[in-house]
């Protein structure tokens, strides 16, 4: 029978490429592997790679920079996909001064970030302009938990879900970016860290971390409740950037042939930093709390002092600064109170109302009508011994077992000037006497 033309021509192709197929066989033998023209001309489709081996991901952590905002370090996610040499890193820190409702947002615990990716490169630029230390580590993912985070960073980056409220301890960039590991590797992060406790509290952080200014850390201590002091887990505690990368490169997964292997395949500086190292723990201040406190009473106190009594420049000088103790305190307490109403949840059971209240804002006002003799002066002082017991009562509930807040150094620092002013108002100032 003859052959059909076709088949026969089909045959000879199939020949001609098996041949080649066998030399190039023999040469990948010597050379390396190479083949797929066989696959071609037959029309058989070669084997593709796994989705997902083309991309690289790494964990980008910023240390602490200048700005309040900052002292915390800063995070985000990298995919490079070496097929098309894109180069992003996902960040969940994005705010805007000028969007709207910015100022009401903030004052009530509700504002707004978003995610967004950026290019790599021009990211750890701005950090480097900016002295602070970024380090990358490469992250030992399968491909398709590599493919499976990058699908999830780019519908999170979609304008309809790139939003979402701020919490500045349990919703950050920081724990965004974890919770997202934790997505891919199938919980392994959370199993792990959940039930890790080294001790630590998020006023412990944030007292280590907002340290290099005093006034901040005193500020933001002040405003800190009784949920802040609460244990926290090592995986509460990669809310911090620097934490969460210290505890990945120490952090192993099993493959699936049961094998432990390290998440992190590579731990580089990429920029470094001229500045201090981050402190490890928070500073020992409470005897400069003392020392200012009971200056402050003194002074407040002198005005029970006859040589300052009898003068008039230095009985006015030690009014001005009860006033404006007073006031200070007063607003303090307001902003207190005011927290209360808001998502502000870690400013909750604050006991430094205590200390500072709405109620000083009444002394702010009667202290300079005792100039006008002394009915006034009596007022003012009675008010101010009210205080100053509200003050004590506050010490004794701070010793008592019920009390979970650290905030001795403010024990320290007002207690004094309350026990002070009342002892300054308890006589009769002699040249304004009725």
């Amino acid at each position: 029978m003859k052959r059909h033309p076709t088949l026969r021509s089909t045959g000879k192709r199939a020949a001609r490429a098996l041949a080649r197929y066998i030399a190039a066989w023999v040469v990948g033998a010597l050379v390396g592997p190479t083949a797929p023209a066989l696959a071609q001309d037959l029309g058989i489709e070669a084997a593709a790679e796994e989705p997902g081996s083309e991309l690289r991901v790494w964990l980008v952590t910023a240390a602490p920079g200048d700005a309040v905002w900052e002292r915390y370090g800063h995070n985000a996610i990298r995919v490079v996909d070496t097929r098309t040499s894109r180069d992003v890193s996902y960040n969940w820190g994005i705010f805007d001064f000028e969007q709207v409702d910015f100022i009401p947002r903030f004052l009530q615990g509700r504002m707004l970030y978003r995610m967004a990716p950026f290019r790599t490169d021009a990211m750890i630029a701005s950090y480097a302009q900016t002295n602070r230390e970024v380090r990358l580590q490469e992250l030992n993912l399968t491909p398709a938990q590599k493919l499976a985070l990058r699908d999830f960073a780019e519908d999170n980056a979609l304008p309809e879900n790139r939003n979402y409220i701020y919490q500045y301890f349990v919703d950050n960039c920081s724990t965004r970016a974890r919770d997202l590991l934790d997505l891919v590797l199938g919980g392994a992060l959370r199993e792990r860290y959940e039930a890790l406790d080294r001790g630590a509290s998020y006023r412990f952080h944030t007292r280590r971390l907002t340290q290099v200014d005093p006034l901040i850390y005193t500020g933001m201590d002040l405003l800190l409740g009784a949920p802040t002091d609460a244990p926290i887990s090592a995986w509460d505690e990669m809310f911090i950037p620097m934490v969460m990368a210290d505890e990945l490169s120490s952090f192993s997964v099993s493959d699936a042939s049961g094998v432990a292997r390290p998440l992190v395949l590579s731990d580089e500086i990429v920029v470094p930093t001229s500045r201090a190292a981050t402190p490890l723990a928070p500073p020992t201040w409470l005897w400069i709390y003392v020392l200012v406190g009971l200056l402050v009473g003194a002074a407040l106190a002198g005005r029970s002092v006859e040589r300052i009594r009898s003068s008039l420049l230095l009985r006015n000088a030690v009014l001005m600064l009860g006033t404006l103790w007073s006031l200070v305190g007063g607003v303090v307490g307001l902003v207190l109170v005011g927290l209360l109403f808001t998502d502000h949840i870690f400013s909750y059971r604050n006991e430094n109302l205590f200390l500072a209240n709405p109620l000083m804002l009444a002394t702010a006002v009667l202290l300079p009508l005792t100039l006008l003799g002394e009915r006034w002066q009596r007022r003012a002082r009675t008010w101010s011994l009210a205080l100053a017991g509200l003050a004590l009562l506050g010490l004794l509930w701070h010793a008592l077992p019920w009390s979970t807040q650290t905030n001795a150094m403010f024990f320290a620092l007002m207690l004094p000037a309350h026990l002070g002013l009342a002892w300054g108002l308890r006589a009769v100032d002699p040249v304004q006497a009725d």
